[in-house]
């Protein structure tokens, strides 16, 4: 156990976050395993990163949400995964849901 004050082994201090992110790739790879760990489903690719507000991203992650047979009638999803500029996952939303064989209206 700790004395008050004291840090834990093993434990990293507030200040030694790893670097910010520096671009749209390191943001899409951030954001897609951000949200892997949160929705347990096949990251199926990144349609879009752009910049957030506070330097941070919004990200459009797209995954697979039910497998079925034939491929094209499986159904995907798009998720909003916003980041901070340090690249921690501040808050995520499902913005669609579709079919793969569906086209874009």
């Amino acid at each position: 156990m700790t004395e008050p004050g004291e840090r834990r082994r093993g434990t990293a201090s507030p200040t030694s976050r790893g670097p910010a992110v520096r671009s749209a790739r390191d943001a899409a790879r951030r954001a897609a395993d951000g949200l892997s760990e949160l929705v347990r489903h096949r990251m199926e690719g990144v349609s879009a990163v752009c910049r957030g507000e506070d330097d941070g991203w919004i990200v459009n992650v797209d995954v697979l949400e039910l497998a079925r047979i034939p491929d094209t009638t499986s159904l995907l999803a798009t998720y909003e995964v916003e980041l901070d500029p340090e690249g921690d996952l501040l808050q995520y939303r499902r913005i669609a849901r579709y079919r793969r064989g569906a086209q874009d209206q």
